[in-house]
């Protein structure tokens, strides 16, 4: 088992879904294959505009043949690893010289690896990568109580060396972990606005009112990706948690005829009738939860 670095695009022109299954071509297999069982960090290449770098991790589970295509493969990622990065990490460290130190020759130059689709990742550059893309901040707790007030971070304060990686993985699939990184991601590229109402309501200490929601909850499947989550002010999380509230593939805000008081609700809503989404594309809503939400939690 190895760690590893897999490149893709927002617009791939590979059948990739990155929380689920990764695509390639017959070239990489071995490479691919090393990875098995073990993590791997999702990287967007600099000549891709509005590059996010080095943008997610996740577990590779298998590796299965594409069956439209004797020199294609999948990777399958297992679920419940793929974690969006809070912070995407460049390339280049902002004081010069790579984070994924490993790309370099023996003359200190850059290898040819770095062009490959799939390469190997050494503990350390994983280590550091994973430092930089999951930085703790304690204003981003979950919103409620969830009676883990004892379980500390200290350790992530500082960059993690190699010998810490056991524990970084283990902290990679824990639930309370996944809540606390998965409201940073979601808060960050909604800007701390709930999607539905445009409130940005944030304390004195600098902690925002705003809820990030599992578009298609954890308990039903539902991925810990950006594309799965949404901002929400605690009434309308509330509601889209209970199907009062939905939206369409196009971000219509749908309100269900079970709602009470249809004028109170309305007024609470966006003006134009419509959920603001994230400015980047690669953040949005994606239809197949939105989908989800609309078959299984929407009381039309």
């Amino acid at each position: 088992m190895a760690f590893g670095v897999f490149i893709h695009r927002f617009d791939s022109i590979y059948r990739d879904t990155p929380a689920e299954r990764y695509h390639f071509p017959r070239q990489y297999l071995r490479r691919v294959e090393a990875c098995v069982g073990d993590w791997i960090v999702y990287y967007e290449p600099r000549k891709v505009l509005r590059t996010r770098g080095y943008f997610a991790v996740a577990r590779v589970q298998e590796v299965v043949p594409d069956p439209g295509s004797d020199d294609m493969f999948y990777a399958l990622i297992e679920p419940g690893t793929y974690l969006d990065f809070v912070e995407h990490v460049a390339f280049n460290l902002p004081g010069g010289g790579l984070i994924e130190r490993g790309l370099l020759n023996e003359a200190g130059n850059i290898s040819g690896r770095a062009q490959a689709a799939v390469r190997p990742l050494g503990p350390a550059d994983f280590a550091r990568i994973i430092a930089r893309g999951l930085p703790y901040d304690e204003t981003f707790l979950p919103r409620v109580d969830i009676g883990d007030a004892g379980f500390q971070f200290a350790e992530e304060q500082a960059p993690y060396a190699a010998g810490s990686i056991g524990d970084r993985e283990r902290q990679l699939v824990s639930r309370d972990y996944r809540d606390r990184m998965f409201r940073r991601v979601v808060l960050k590229a909604y800007d701390s606005r709930c999607a539905l109402t445009g409130l940005k309501l944030v304390n004195g200490g600098g902690r925002a009112e705003v809820e990030a929601a599992h578009i298609q909850p954890v308990e039903s499947g539902g991925p810990d990706v950006i594309g799965n989550g949404i901002a929400l002010s605690g009434t309308i999380h509330w509601m889209f948690d209970r199907g009062l509230v939905s939206l369409s593939n196009n971000l219509d805000i749908m309100i269900s005829r079970h709602v009470n008081d249809l004028d109170a609700v309305r007024s609470l809503l966006n003006r134009n009738g419509r959920a603001t989404p994230p400015d980047h594309p690669s953040a949005r809503p994606l239809p197949q939860f939105l989908e989800w939400h609309r078959e299984h939690s929407f009381k039309s």
